[in-house]
Formats: C-alpha cells, structure tokens, sequence
C-alpha cells in the first residue's frame, strides 16, 4: 500500500468515527420541563389552602414571604432568553428558604426544582447576597442597656457568645479550620439584646483559632480593646448610689475587661459568688437561646456544609438577618426557650427540642486587670444587695 493510500484510508477512518459519535445534549430532557416539574404551583396552592404546611416549608407566614419577594426581586430576577424562560424570584427565594430549611443538598434538591444542582449552587448564593443587602437594617450595632431591666441587669449592653459552624474541610486547608472538638469549621460570633435579637454578627474566622483569640479577630473585639465604640462612661444605677460600668455579658470562652464580665471560677465560690454567677448566665442565656432558635429553625447548620468557607459565611449571614427579619413572627415561640420556675429555683429547657451548636472552648486567663476584677466585684455586691431578687437564693446550691 503506497503512502497515499495509507493516509487516505486514515482519513476515512476519523470521518467514519466522528460519523459515529453521538452528539451530546447540552441539558437533561426532564430539567427543560421546569414549568412542569416545579413546586411553585404546590407552593402558591399551600399558600391558600394550607398554611401550615407552608409555613413549615418556607419557615415564615406567606405576608412576610411576599414581603421579602418584594424586596429580593429587583436583584434576583433575571430577563427571559430565546432559549428559555428565566428561573422566577418566586421560586428563586422559596429553593433559597427551602436549602435555608433543610440543608438539603443541591443534589437532592434537583428533584423538587427541576434545576441543575450547579445552577441551584449559584441562585441560592446569589439570592443569600441579596438577603443580606435588602435585610441590611435588621442588624445594628446599637446597644440600649435598659431593654435589659426585664432581667433584673442594669447597665448590660449585651449579652456575646460564639459556636462553631461544621464545615467539610477545603481541598489544600490541612488543619487551618481544625477545631478543638476534632470538627473542621469556622466561627460565628454575635452579640444579643434582650429581645433575642442579634445586634452585632461576624463570621468566618477558622476554627483552629484559640478560644481568647476569636474575639480579637473581629472588628467589634478591636474596637472595644481600644475603646472605640462609644460605651457610656459608669454611671449610677437606678434606685442605688451605686455606680456601675456599662458592660457585655459573656462566659469562659472569652477574656474579661472592663466592659466585659464573665463568670467567677467554680473553685471556691461564696454564696455572694454563686449569685453573682447565677444574675449573669441569666442575662447570657439570650444569646445561648438565640443561637438555638437560628440552628432549630434552619436546619441547614444542622449537617455539616459542604461549600466553600466565603459561600458558608454568606448563607450563615444571610440566617441571621432572617432570625430578626422574622423575630416578631410565628417564627419566634417560647417553646423554644429556657423557663426558670422561681418558686422552686428550677430553670426547665425548652419544650421543644433545640439544636445545640459546639460552644467555642473555655479560655483560661490567668492575669486579669484589676479595673476589669473590680467591675465584676461592683456587680457582685450590687446583687447580693440593693439589686437582689427576691427568688435569686432558691437558684444557688452550695
């Protein structure tokens, strides 16, 4: 066979094969029946018909859903090509809510929306942002010490507390987001008022940072280590000639200052401490309550993420502008909270069952400032004098 020959019959070969070769389609028949397969129309007819069950799919009423369409839409809606029809605001907020919801992955989730888990990936994404930017004014840093007088705690700011988010761990991290607890996650950090709302929220530090280090790493723990957030100077409390200073309540995962009280140590408590101790969980469970509201409500920090840590910190943002967006709702209920009997001195749990998330670990700090002992000393004697209640004894044991 001559050269010629030889190259024309490679020629015929690669025709024939390409001849052969099936043309590959560029999406799944059943995805290009959305209109058919999707559950905006089980949705809008739960909506009038069954508003129980939507509430339970959307985790809020249909007024402040509509709400929210309203306010989302002129940055999610998209315009309507040649090929196909635009995915609605409707349905792009209700799979936002539904993974908010469950947690789902978007794989799963391509069943009941008939949407490709890389386009569910982006919508819920895109849709998180949004939340955040129209939700903006549901979080401000704006401390107002006397809503706290309902718990018997003159001059708190706010109650801070910080749990670590489960996350899968990033291709190439090694142990940067290695937890104590031997998770991988990153840190959700926020301050609550006393009406369970957040007011302050910061989210994404690693979790491998040190327990005392968490709260530095946040602008709001900057600012009150070099007194920049404008924290009234001690004042006289109410009813008392006692001077007190304004301050946050947390407990022993962070370190204490001035404006910052935590609890006593365990060892070698008086009874005037175990008081003390018990004044200040009291207006610290706030924030342990709100925290368990935002995970038994969205179960989606209920499993551990399986995104990239930026995306995970805009759906975790996006929770928490929801948490205030829908506190004054049915979203809210007191099932979901502690309950202190104060005639027989007992705090009962919540009557529902709560999702707990991993507390940040104790820190030890051995060397506190003396102005920061004797702020904490002003309080102490504050409650076990002038500012006692009279039922505070029946919760301390000795």
């Amino acid at each position: 066979m001559s050269d010629k020959d030889l190259a024309a019959a490679i020629v015929c070969l690669i025709v024939a094969k390409r001849q052969k070769r099936k043309r590959r389609i560029w999406t799944k028949g059943w995805l290009m029946k959305r209109p058919i397969y999707n559950n905006e129309r089980l949705l809008k007819d739960l909506e009038l018909t069954e508003l129980k069950y939507f509430k339970n799919y959307m985790r809020m009423d249909p007024i402040k859903f509509r709400q929210l369409i309203q306010l989302v839409k002129p940055l999610i809606e998209k315009t309507n090509t040649v090929m196909r029809e635009a995915i609605s605001p409707f349905q792009r907020l209700a799979i936002t809510l539904r993974y908010l919801a469950t947690g789902n992955t978007f794989e799963d989730l391509k069943f009941s929306t008939a949407i490709s888990p890389q386009s569910l990936g982006k919508i819920v994404i895109e849709t998180c942002e949004a939340i955040i930017q129209v939700l903006k004014d549901y979080i401000k840093r704006v401390f107002i010490s006397g809503d706290w007088l309902t718990w018997n705690a003159p001059h708190i700011l706010g109650a801070i507390d910080g749990k670590h988010v489960e996350i899968n761990k990033p291709p190439g991290s090694g142990s940067y987001y290695y937890n104590y607890k031997k998770q991988f996650s990153i840190v959700l950090m926020a301050i609550v008022n006393a009406n369970y709302e957040f007011i302050m929220v910061d989210v994404g530090t690693n979790g491998r940072v040190s327990d005392g280090g968490v709260l530095q790493n946040t602008k709001f723990g900057q600012k009150l280590r070099n007194n920049d957030l404008n924290i009234p100077r001690s004042a006289v409390v109410n009813n008392s000639t006692r001077s007190l200073p304004y301050v946050f309540v947390g407990d022993d995962a962070f370190p204490m200052g001035p404006n910052l009280l935590k609890p006593y140590s365990q060892t070698g408590l008086t009874k005037e401490k175990r008081i003390f101790n018990y004044r200040l969980s009291r207006a610290r469970r706030l924030v342990e309550s709100a925290f368990g509201i935002l995970a038994t409500r969205f179960g989606v920090f209920q499993r551990s993420f399986y995104l990239h840590p930026v995306k995970v910190q805009k759906v975790v943002l996006a929770c928490c502008y929801l948490h205030n967006f829908l506190r004054k709702s049915t979203y809210f209920s007191y099932k979901l909270i502690p309950h202190e009997d104060v005639d027989t001195g007992t705090v009962h749990p919540p009557a529902e069952k709560i999702t707990v998330l991993t507390p940040l670990e104790s820190c030890n700090q051995k060397n506190l400032l003396q102005i920061a002992k004797r702020a904490r000393d002003d309080y102490c004697e504050y409650f076990n004098n002038e500012g006692a209640v009279y039922w505070q004894d029946k919760f301390v044991t000795m």
